[in-house]
C-alpha cells in the first residue's frame, strides 16, 4: 500500500507511515495554521474560560503584568528570571494537557469531594463516589461532604453524616476528612437569628454590625466544635473547613478559635483550612488574632496564622480575575503562592480550580488550565499540594 505525505517540511512518497510519523506531521500542520501575518499565535484562555490567541510577546507582557500586580498587592517578591521563563515554557507548550516532570508529583486534597459527581447528574451514592476516586481516579485523599457543604445544616443531620464517614472508611483505604464550608452568612437574617451586617452598614450602623458579627461567629464557632468532635468520634481522618472566611474577618476569626480549641482537644486529628479569598475581607475590620489585624490579610499571613491555631494544612487562594488572560492570572497566582509556600511553616495546598489559582471561572475547569496551574504550582512554586 502506497501513501503520498505533503507538507511543508517535506514531500516523499513512501510505504504506510508509523504512526509517530503522522503524529508529527498533523502537529507540523497544526503549528503552521496558528500563523497569522508571519507570527506564530499560541492558543490560550481568559479567566471566563473563552479561547482566545495571543503572541509569544502577548504572553509574556500579561505574565510580567501578573507577577507586579501580585507584588503591589500581597507585598510579596517577584518570580525570578527563571521561574518567569519556565512559566513561559508551561503557558506556551503546544500539547493541549501538561504535566510535571517525574518525581514533582505533588499530593491532592479535594473540597466536597463527592458533590462533583452529583453535579453531573450521575445517581450514586457518596460513599460509591469515593470508591471510584480511589480505585479509578487515583485519589490521593478522600473527603466526604453533605451536598450543602455548610456548618450549619450539617449539625442537623450529624448522626447521619457520621453514619456516612463509618461506611466509606470500611470500604475506602486513603485518608478520609469531612468537609464543610463555615459559611458564617448562614447564620443571620433571613436564614438565621442574628442580625444581618450587610443590611446594617449601609445604615451607618458600624457598631451594631460589629456586634451582629460576633454574635454569628460565635454560633460558627460552637458548631464547627461540634462537628469536630463528632468526626472524630466516627473516626474521620481529619477535616477540612473549605472556603473559610468567605463571611469576612469574623469568619476567620471564628474559624481560628475552633482550631485551636480542636488541636488541644484532639492532637492528632489533622484539620486543613481552605480560604475563600485571597485576602481577608474585613467586615469587621477590627478584629485581631493573637495579636495580629485579619482583615486585609493576604496568603502568607493567612498561614501564619493557621500555623499558630493549629491547623496542619493550609489551603491558600487566589481569586480569578474574568476579565483578563489565564496566563495574567496564572503568574498572579503562582507569585502569591510561591511565597506564602516558602515561609509558612506548616505544608501549603494551593486551591486550584473554578475561579482560583489561576484557573477560568468555569463550573467545570478546561483541562488546559488546570494542568498548567497545577504544573506551575508543582515545579515553580514549590507547593506541598493542590
Amino acid at each position: 500500500m502506497m501513501i503520498h505525505l505533503h507538507s511543508s517540511y517535506f514531500s516523499y512518497t513512501t510505504k504506510l507511515p508509523s504512526v509517530a510519523t503522522v503524529v508529527f506531521c498533523d502537529r507540523m500542520n497544526r503549528r503552521e495554521k496558528k500563523q497569522k501575518g508571519g507570527i506564530a499565535m499560541i492558543l490560550t484562555r481568559m479567566g471566563d474560560g473563552s479561547f482566545v490567541e495571543m503572541t509569544t510577546a502577548e504572553i509574556r507582557v500579561d505574565v510580567e503584568a501578573g507577577i507586579e500586580d501580585a507584588v503591589k498587592k500581597a507585598k510579596c517578591p517577584p518570580l525570578t528570571d527563571e521561574d518567569t521563563e519556565h512559566l513561559m515554557d508551561i503557558i506556551c507548550d503546544p500539547r493541549k494537557f501538561v504535566s510535571v516532570e517525574r518525581g514533582n508529583e505533588l499530593v491532592l486534597t479535594y473540597d466536597s469531594q463527592p458533590m462533583k459527581f452529583a453535579r453531573l447528574g450521575i445517581p450514586i451514592d457518596r460513599v460509591q463516589i469515593l470508591q471510584i476516586y480511589e480505585r479509578a481516579l487515583m485519589a490521593d485523599t478522600l473527603e466526604m461532604a453533605y451536598v450543602h457543604y455548610s456548618a450549619k445544616p450539617v449539625k442537623t443531620i450529624l448522626p447521619e453524616e457520621q453514619y456516612a464517614v463509618a461506611e466509606a472508611l470500611l470500604t475506602t483505604t486513603p485518608a478520609l476528612l469531612y468537609g464543610v464550608m463555615p459559611n458564617m452568612p448562614t447564620y443571620t437574617k433571613p436564614d438565621g437569628p442574628c442580625e444581618n451586617a450587610a443590611e446594617l452598614l449601609p445604615k451607618g450602623m458600624v457598631t451594631e454590625a460589629r456586634e451582629a458579627q460576633m454574635e454569628a461567629a460565635s454560633m460558627l464557632e460552637h458548631d464547627l466544635l461540634l462537628l469536630g468532635a463528632a468526626m472524630n468520634e466516627a473516626g474521620a481522618d481529619g477535616l477540612d473547613f473549605d472556603t473559610s472566611a468567605a463571611g469576612g474577618d469574623a469568619e476567620f476569626y471564628a474559624c481560628l478559635r475552633a482550631v485551636e480549641q480542636l488541636r488541644a482537644k484532639y492532637p492528632r486529628m489533622n484539620i486543613e483550612v481552605g480560604m475563600s479569598s485571597e485576602f481577608v475581607l474585613g467586615f469587621h475590620s477590627a478584629l485581631e488574632y493573637k495579636g495580629e489585624r485579619l482583615a486585609g490579610m493576604y496568603p502568607h499571613k493567612q498561614c501564619r496564622m493557621l500555623a499558630e491555631a493549629g491547623a496542619n494544612v493550609a489551603g491558600v487562594v487566589v481569586n480569578t480575575n474574568s476579565s483578563r488572560s489565564f496566563p495574567w492570572n496564572l503568574a498572579r497566582a503562582l507569585t502569591m503562592c510561591k511565597y506564602a509556600a516558602a515561609v509558612s511553616t506548616i505544608p501549603v495546598h494551593a486551591n486550584v480550580g473554578m475561579g482560583v489559582g489561576g484557573v477560568p471561572m468555569q463550573i467545570t475547569p478546561p483541562i488546559d488550565c488546570v494542568s498548567r496551574a497545577s504544573t506551575a504550582m508543582a515545579e515553580i512554586g514549590k507547593l506541598d499540594g493542590l
